[in-house]
């Protein structure tokens, strides 16, 4: 029986997470391995691997979702709701701050020099903590096969829910054929396919947002790009938001740490003030605490069962492999000269040189090393 954690703690790994978790969902949940299974043993790596599995099954944001997976494991109802909120408070707060400098001059403060180590870092990071999870994961030469064609299919821009559940239905197709007998194979199917239907938009009223940013996070599966691809259909064609505006909250976002999903903190407080903001952030998250809430007891069910268990390890590789090319697509865009590569080399070695030190430290080297390269 594992025991529970202090709320007190987990209030202050998750909080510190979302102060210090740049570079999106893969970097998230690299340095949430790194706090909950290797310093803290909060988690096995196989039930880390397992929840990481369990997320991507599900619409919403996947880092916010582990944090409040994690913290439900850990302290139960109140624990899911402190993580989840200690997780994504900073980057609302921050994203709050944006939104009114925006409103009020037009413009985003300027954060370049900051972004330009961070990233390189970051994959460093992402590369860390993948390595161990990928090692854990891939358990047999099915599972490396599987592993290996979802990578190709990633990097070739295949949808990832497509991958996840096409990779947990080859590895039972993989086991039937193995077998040779028949199996009562029960459906599982994503909590939403649904397909996003064009709302009739009659004013950017509060309830009217809230049912907008309800119905994407129950329904989004996907990157923050996904996410702003949505928004254009929703707010923009519709008239409610500029693309400028649109434009100007995807920089943002990719400036702050925290889930991208708080870009609809900015985005609604354009639309409607404060008012909008706090009601669109809340509308987009809150699917995720409830689908975790109905997912995590049977997470455990899951691995116990031979065929979900089967179903989950395909899974589990497909989530590593999605992180990987992930990382690859930020290298190429990130390390593109000689500081970024030295920022990159020297942020790996620490990451492998020095296991025991605290993803933090990686992140905050590798944007000081920016900010210093850049006046070069």
């Amino acid at each position: 029986m594992e025991t529970k954690a202090d709320l007190k703690e987990i209030a202050k790994v998750f909080l510190k997470l979302g102060i210090i978790g740049f570079g999106g969902p893969a970097a998230h949940i690299a340095m949430m391995q790194d706090e909950v299974v290797r310093k803290r043993k909060w988690l096995t790596e196989q039930h880390f691997l397992d929840l990481i599995g369990a997320v991507n099954l599900i619409p919403g944001p996947n880092s916010t979702e582990m944090a409040v997976h994690i913290g439900h494991e850990k302290g139960g109802w109140k624990g899911l709701m402190i993580a989840g909120l200690c997780f994504i408070l900073p980057a609302v707060f921050i994203m709050g701050i944006f939104a009114y400098f925006y409103k009020q001059h037009g413009q985003i403060p300027e954060a370049q020099p900051f972004i330009y180590g961070i990233k390189p870092a970051v994959i460093a990071v992402i590369v860390g903590a993948v390595f161990p999870l990928a090692k854990k994961a891939l358990k047999s030469a099915e599972l490396v096969l599987i592993g290996l064609l979802v990578l190709s299919g990633s990097l070739s821009g295949f949808s990832e829910i497509y991958l996840m559940f096409g990779a947990g239905f080859f590895a039972l197709l993989l086991t039937y054929m193995r077998d040779r007998k028949q199996s009562n194979i029960k459906g599982f199917v994503p909590l939403s396919l649904v397909q996003i239907t064009h709302p009739a938009i009659l004013a950017p009223g509060s309830a009217n947002l809230f049912f907008i940013f309800l119905k994407i996070g129950a329904v989004l599966y996907g990157s923050g790009y996904v996410l702003f691809a949505f928004l254009d259909t929703e707010l923009v064609s519709t008239g409610l938001l500029t693309r400028q505006q649109l434009i100007d909250a995807i920089a943002a976002g990719q400036f702050t740490p925290g889930p991208v999903f708080s870009s609809v903190t900015f985005i609604g407080y354009q639309i409607n003030g404060f008012t909008g903001a706090a009601v669109s952030t809340i509308a987009i998250f809150l699917p995720s605490f409830i689908f975790v809430a109905l997912l995590n007891p049977m997470v455990k069910r899951m691995r116990n069962s031979q065929l979900f268990a089967v179903f989950l390890d395909a899974v589990n590789v497909a989530s590593v492999a999605i992180i990987a090319a992930v990382c690859f697509d930020m290298g190429k865009e990130a390390i593109t000269d000689w500081r970024t590569i030295l920022i990159a080399v020297l942020s790996l070695a620490i990451a492998f040189g020095y296991k025991k030190l605290n993803s933090a430290f990686v992140v905050l080297g590798g944007s000081l090393m920016g900010c210093l390269l850049t006046l070069i």
